[in-house]
């Protein structure tokens, strides 16, 4: 881990508070619609001000700014509630600023307030920097976007009985991931009972399912360990051993939820496909459709081969997925990755490869790209055609 992540974690673990997200392309000027600064979440806004601005008057705050502990700006948070504005931003950052430029798109900013007036600012450039501080939280990229919780999380009373009683029914610490992302389906599906949704709105609704694993996640930890926590260790082994069990769980959990999610996505669409198939020698993509059978039969046209990868975040490794299925030329990369850089589409254009992402995400990548950018509704009937053709 770089020591930018290492002190970013640190930093939110000693901060007041803590807000995440990724750099959009709006933030860099990777889009035409460019802002001066970077826009900050309305459900965030704790981070910037004590009260919410008023509509029809602007409002600001001066504070100062240390970024990746190296160097400090004199910066300004800013809501603008005149005319057709209502937004918030932290803007003046310094003709030299380093990191809203087009390359930052899909960067990791961690933003934290020390006191009234002064914060701490981190960039996280690279995948791995970006997951360790990710897992350091329980977090996964659909978490970002808000105020980092470092506590027990609020929830809305039907979904708090029903992680309750699940939680009480668990003869395990921790259930398998595939247990626990089905879990959360199950919940989610039966407290808000809109299950139509998977075909009607399947975007948002894998969105749904994914916080709500995060939240069921957040709420076994604090069952399991809330108590020791705030007891106490009576050593500092007996610490590191509890935050290093906690911390690698943390790190297992992501790796597969967004498979889960994904292939309950797929079933509930009624597709034809096979998770992890074997390829060409020991190779294993995520999805392919309609099935291992149909790749290796040198009869079944190519072009009926559908390929899908799965990586919660892409800014490096979406070059993995080139060489896994040989027969496939085009294939799609499913992420959760808010933005990346007009350049880096550009790459997995020349490698054919087509980017799928949630619908809500499509805003943060650059404008001249969008139209090429598909949502998972658009893959979903991309699949169904392919298969009925």
């Amino acid at each position: 881990m770089d020591n930018v992540s290492n002190n970013a974690i640190q930093a939110v673990n000693n901060g007041q508070l803590s807000y995440c997200k990724f750099l959009s392309a709006n933030d860099t000027g990777d889009t035409g619609g460019h802002q001066a600064g970077i826009y900050i979440a309305k459900k965030a806004i704790s981070i910037l001000f004590d009260e919410p601005g008023i509509k029809g008057e602007n409002k600001d705050k001066f504070v100062k700014v240390r970024w990746q502990n190296d160097f400090t700006t004199d910066s300004r948070f800013i809501y603008y509630g005149t005319g057709t504005r209502n937004e918030y931003r932290i803007t003046r950052f310094g003709r030299e600023f380093p990191f809203l430029r087009t390359e930052h798109t899909g960067d990791l900013f961690v933003f934290v307030k020390n006191a009234d007036e002064d914060y701490s600012g981190y960039i996280l450039e690279t995948e791995d920097d970006i997951n360790a501080f990710l897992d350091a939280f329980a977090m996964g990229p659909t978490d970002t976007g808000a105020i980092i919780q470092k506590e027990d999380m609020p929830l809305d009373t039907r979904a708090e009985l029903a992680f309750t009683e699940f939680i009480q029914a668990l003869t395990v610490d921790f259930p398998a991931s595939v247990e626990m992302s089905a879990a959360a389906r199950c919940i989610f599906n039966a407290v808000y009972n809109h299950e139509e949704n998977i075909i009607l709105k399947p975007d948002n609704h894998l969105i749904s399912w994914i916080d709500t694993e995060y939240r069921l996640f957040r709420k076994i930890e604090f069952s399991r360990y809330g108590d020791m926590i705030t007891k106490g260790f009576k050593t500092v082994e007996q610490f590191i051993e509890v935050a290093n069990m906690v911390l690698n769980r943390r790190k297992s959990r992501a790796g597969k939820s967004l498979e889960h999610h994904l292939s309950a996505m797929f079933d509930g669409n009624n597709l034809v496909y096979q998770s992890q198939p074997k390829t060409e020698g020991n190779k294993r993509p995520d999805f392919v459709f309609p099935s291992e059978k149909a790749y290796h039969d040198l009869s079944y046209p190519s072009e009926r081969l559908i390929f899908l990868g799965a990586k919660t975040t892409c800014k490096d490794r979406w070059r993995q997925v080139i060489n896994e299925a040989n027969r496939i030329r085009n294939k799609h990369l499913f992420t959760l990755q808010q933005g990346i850089s007009a350049g880096q589409l550009d790459e997995m254009e020349i490698e054919h490869i087509t980017l799928v992402v949630p619908a809500p995400y499509i805003a943060a990548y650059p404008q001249e790209k969008r139209g090429n950018i598909w949502s998972l509704q658009k893959f979903i009937a991309y699949v169904k055609e392919r298969a009925s053709a």
